[in-house]
């Protein structure tokens, strides 16, 4: 069983060693709008046109042999212990530090990392700090722009192909609330989403990036877009801090000021890369840790390794269900990680950690959105006496999907009957349903089918 092969610690049955504790407990025509720049350059034929026709060769990703509708079954257990594996191998690749390489990019290096380099590859050590500054303040896209360096050392590294690292906009989608989806095409030709959220709320401007962690997800989630398509690899924390960059980029150079990791893919599948990236965007590019959103569907082990790391950024785990009857229904692996066991190592986490976990639910008509669903949901929470807060979400429709949007009604009396009974909870506001901002959708849309075997 998947629970007996991953689960290497006792830790849905024991708490983390505490270090605080707090009391406070559509298909519609989809025109694409090309880069301003790609109107003057050579390599306009990378980019759809405008009458939608793209290179199926680069969204068509080959799914995982195995991935089929159903029970979670053995050969899921076998690719999520494949994109474990594939997750320590990405975050072990900076070894490439030791000397210029073919396929090496600065980008999604730290400070101290690129002082190392600088001082392993023809320069001084301070160097480091001014490629950092180029890469992540002045956003340079090439070697040759950094121009502070002698013109032979940027020749040189030119030369041996060393390369910022930055990915080409594939295509990108804009609804009238100014939500942007992105389609990014990394070097091995595959695609993943970001999507651009800019909101006032209480009189503040914010804009909000929502990441992928990697390039499609193997946990089959019904309800999920992404979900649909299956997986083929994990991002490395270069190729999710650049869906920061092109978001700012995307907006003019606006700040972005919250980011969370609620696109394509299950980050807790690819812990070393995302923690090594939420690190790079807290000291690097400037977002605060306690604005940056880690969400997980669950996987044995994760949330104590994540814990380990004493990180202030928000947890967010996809409960979607009061129980663990409608959560196997939705949420396939919830079969080898339960209800209960996933519930136990939050409160574990909030004791190790000091940080209040969010639960994301998203209400399905007809399915987890009923009156006696709040009351159980409510009842659960308390027993367990954990410090927690609700956010609502209601579905985003999918094509060919068996979901439907719960009406407002039963979104106002869920919402309601939790906080009667001192849940803290929000309604996350719909934003981007024009741009297709569910994660998966975009790109679902780009594909002759969805991910086939």
């Amino acid at each position: 069983m998947f629970a007996s092969l991953l689960k290497s610690t006792s830790f849905a049955t024991s708490s983390f060693s505490p270090r605080r504790r707090h009391h406070h407990h559509k298909k519609q025509a989809l025109r694409i709008r090309h880069l301003s720049a790609a109107a003057n350059d050579d390599d306009d034929d990378d980019f759809p046109n405008d009458n939608n026709e793209f290179d199926y060769d680069v969204v068509s990703v080959p799914r995982n042999p195995g991935i089929k509708s159903g029970k979670w079954n053995q050969n899921d257990v076998e690719i999520v212990k494949t994109a474990q594996k594939d997750a320590n191998e990405k975050a072990s690749g900076t070894s490439s530090l030791l000397a210029p390489s073919n396929d090496l990019t600065l980008l999604g290096l730290t400070e101290n990392e690129l002082k190392v380099f600088a001082e392993r590859n023809g320069t001084q050590k301070f160097r480091g700090k001014q490629i950092k500054d180029f890469i992540y303040k002045h956003r340079v896209k090439s070697i040759m722009e950094m121009t502070q360096l002698p013109k032979d050392l940027r020749e040189s590294w030119d030369g041996l192909g060393v390369t910022i690292g930055r990915n080409e906009v594939y295509a990108k989608k804009s609804a009238p609330d100014g939500t942007t989806k992105l389609l990014m095409k990394l070097d091995d030709n595959r695609i993943v989403e970001t999507v651009g959220i800019p909101s006032n709320e209480y009189g503040k401007s914010r804009l909000t990036c929502c990441v992928s962690s990697q390039v499609g997800c193997p946990m089959r989630c019904e309800f999920c877009a992404t979900g649909k398509g299956g997986f083929y690899r994990n991002l490395t924390a270069r190729e999710i801090v650049d869906q920061v960059m092109a978001i700012e980029e995307e907006f003019g150079g606006r700040r972005v000021s919250n980011v969370v990791f609620m696109g394509m893919g299950e980050p807790m599948l690819n812990v070393p890369n995302v923690v090594k990236a939420t690190e790079l965007l807290n000291k690097e590019i400037g977002i605060g840790m306690r604005h940056i959103s880690i969400s997980t569907v669950g996987v044995f082990g994760a949330l104590e390794k994540l814990a380990s790391y004493e990180m202030q950024c928000v947890l967010a785990v996809s409960l979607h269900a009061p129980n663990q009857k409608i959560r196997e229904e939705i949420i396939p692996s919830a079969r080898a990680y339960s209800f209960d066991d996933i519930l136990n190592d939050c409160v574990a986490y909030f004791n190790a950690t000091g940080r209040r976990v969010t639960f994301e639910y998203t209400l399905l008509a007809g399915v987890n959105d009923q009156k006696e669903h709040a009351k159980e949901l409510a009842q659960v929470l308390f027993k367990k006496n954990l410090a927690s807060h609700v956010n609502l979400i209601p579905y985003n429709p999918v094509d060919d999907s068996d979901f439907k949007r719960p009406t407002k009604q039963a979104i106002d009396q869920f919402r309601r009957i939790l906080e009667e009974n001192n849940v803290p909870t929000s309604v996350r506001q719909t934003r981007g349903l024009e741009a297709a901002a569910a994660c998966g959708q975009l790109r679902n849309m780009y594909q002759k089918e969805a991910l086939v075997a």
